[in-house]
């Protein structure tokens, strides 16, 4: 019913749909600007040329309409110095406001990080880690403990018998001479001189031989 009375409420705008508003308006007044100066400098050239022509009053009043294009253009800069005043404004608030925007979600999520796990369950996590942590070291000195046999056994003893291991080791090694006997050479026999092999006759001194013994006969 109030919708119907007062009509919907308008539509928040956007930063962004200003910025894109003033933008095109700002390109809007360059252009009338581009063309205010081009319509000045038309008069001008108009009013040398009535100038030329003797023409006098008409010559002043090109001269008075190129004096209203650049009051125009005057205007025209002062409404650009204003849209651009404002679209900065609008900048450094839309940086400003996703900064706030950015640090409250932030501040939120350390707020339900820090909700979620407060210091109480910190310090009992922790109580429970130290408390396993000496419950282990507990269970291994348990099992590093000699049981049986080996824990009758009498260390002192042991470190005796050692001692006196180590003491008649000693008094072996000082027992033993100083000086050892030298090694008896060891001989060895010279080779004999190697017998000198016949050497076999040939067959021309075979029959030599049989003949002078025949000879001899």
């Amino acid at each position: 019913m109030f919708s119907r009375i007062f009509g919907k409420p308008k539509p928040e705008t956007s930063t962004l749909a200003t910025l894109d508003k003033l933008n095109e308006t700002l390109e809007m007044l360059e252009k009338k600007e581009k063309v205010l100066l081009k319509k000045a400098a038309a008069e001008v050239e108009r009013a040398k040329e009535f100038t030329r022509a003797k023409n006098k009053r008409a010559a002043i009043q090109c001269l008075k309409r190129k004096r209203l294009y650049e009051q125009q253009v005057e205007q025209l800069g002062n409404f650009q110095l204003r849209i651009h005043d404002q679209m900065t404004m609008l900048e450094g608030a839309k940086a400003t406001t996703e900064t706030v925007d950015a640090l409250r979600s932030g501040a939120a999520a350390m707020k339900a990080m820090q909700k979620a796990t407060n210091i109480d369950d910190v310090d009992k996590t922790m109580d429970e880690i130290n408390e396993q942590t000496e419950n282990m070291k507990q269970i291994q000195e348990a099992l590093a403990t000699p049981i049986g046999a080996i824990a009758d056994i009498d260390e002192d003893e042991l470190e005796a018998e050692l001692e006196e291991l180590e003491g008649a080791e000693l008094e072996e090694q000082l027992l033993q001479p100083a000086t050892t006997a030298p090694a008896a050479p060891i001989h060895v026999p010279t080779a004999r001189p190697a017998r000198p092999v016949p050497q076999r006759n040939t067959a021309e001194e075979d029959e030599l031989a049989a003949l002078q013994a025949e000879m001899a006969s």
